[in-house]
């Protein structure tokens, strides 16, 4: 009983661990790559950051110094082969020499290399500058040319962004909260009608709204500014904050909330006094779910807001830069890792109600 008691905790712990090591991969990999310089990225893998063994020439020889015939079976250095082996590169059988002919049979030379320990990273904030400060750098190139890089200024998108998600986010909440409110503790005609209706809008894809709400924006001259694409959001999210709220507010204890009725308190007294602060968990989780899915919408801020450079938001940029410098990795991961950094802020301060929101609602009693 023992054995068959600890098995089953390793195993699902293992299983986490291993999904948590297959996520941080490409995250950590994208986090490297944005430090390092477009030379690098395009040749080597990220993981050359790492000690690694590779091949690096030590000597040249010329084969007609030391009289080689390149018709028949030549030795250098310990190894032997023919011409055409020698063009593949040829390994000495300890495996840390490698022969190698490059040229023809005539002007060729042969190269030997070894294999040593070596680690490959230019460390540099150039990314980053150029990224973020929209500075302009010089980049040294292979052949030792210098270039100058234009800078890509992302910090109107990064401000235009939180000015987007915030709202966004705030609304929604508001208005959902006081909506659960009222499905859970109030009664009047047609709630339970009305509240399936809200459950039966969670299937409806907002793609076939954008189409409409664009017509009608366009109607009102709302196209183009934040408060369109803060009321797309807010319509959008409300289906599913009402849902999760409702769980978490009809579970709260009856016996509080009618003592406060009976001391006379109102409908919006409870509300802001009870409820509000006994929801922070189900309040938060939803801050999550519904700020990562702004924060990261590409879509409705295209639609609404535009292509105006003065309202384009961060995944817009992210999009300008995989058109315009589709070779040039290194502004890519940099610009990347600078969506990441608030989202992160914002999951990893409000994660403690995460599990807790989530929950809601699912245990009775």
């Amino acid at each position: 009983m023992k054995k068959r008691k600890w098995t089953g905790p390793l195993f699902i712990n293992g299983v986490l661990a291993l999904l948590v090591i297959i996520w941080s991969i490409p995250t950590i990999g994208l986090f490297v790559s944005s430090f390092r310089t477009r030379f690098d990225i395009q040749t080597s893998g990220w993981w050359n950051i790492l000690p690694h063994r590779e091949w690096q020439t030590v000597s040249t020889v010329n084969p007609q110094e030391l009289g080689l015939d390149p018709d028949g079976v030549m030795e250098v250095e310990g190894v032997t082969g023919t011409f055409e082996e020698l063009r593949e590169g040829v390994q000495s059988p300890e495996g840390d020499t490698r022969v190698t002919w490059l040229g023809n049979k005539r002007l060729g030379r042969i190269e030997v290399q070894e294999r040593v320990w070596t680690v490959t990273w230019d460390f540099s904030l150039d990314n980053y500058k150029q990224v973020l400060l929209g500075a302009s750098v010089e980049i040294t190139n292979p052949d030792g040319s210098v270039e100058a890089a234009p800078g890509q200024d992302m910090s109107q998108a990064f401000l235009n962004s939180v000015a987007v998600s915030i709202p966004s986010t705030l609304i929604p909440i508001l208005i959902a909260a006081f909506a659960a409110y009222g499905f859970a503790w109030m009664a009047f005609p047609g709630r339970r009608l009305l509240f399936i209706l809200v459950v039966g809008l969670l299937v409806v894809p907002l793609q076939i709204a954008l189409v409409p709400i664009l017509r009608d924006y366009n109607s009102l001259g709302l196209n183009g500014t934040f408060l369109a694409v803060w009321l797309a959001h807010t319509g959008f999210g409300l289906a599913l904050a009402t849902y999760l709220l409702f769980n978490y507010v009809s579970t709260l204890p009856r016996e509080t909330l009618e003592s406060a009725f009976i001391d006379g308190a109102s409908h919006f007294t409870v509300f802001t006094r009870l409820v509000l602060p006994l929801s922070v968990p189900a309040l938060a989780s939803f801050a999550i779910f519904q700020f990562l899915w702004v924060w990261n919408d590409y879509l409705v801020a295209l639609t609404f807001l535009g292509v105006d450079p003065t309202y384009k938001v961060l995944t817009q940029r992210l999009a300008d830069l995989t058109g315009t410098f589709g070779n040039q990795w290194h502004l890519l991961t940099a610009g990347a890792f600078v969506t990441m950094i608030l989202p992160l802020v914002v999951f990893f301060a409000l994660q403690r109600y995460f599990v807790r929101g989530l929950l809601a609602g699912s245990v009775k009693g």
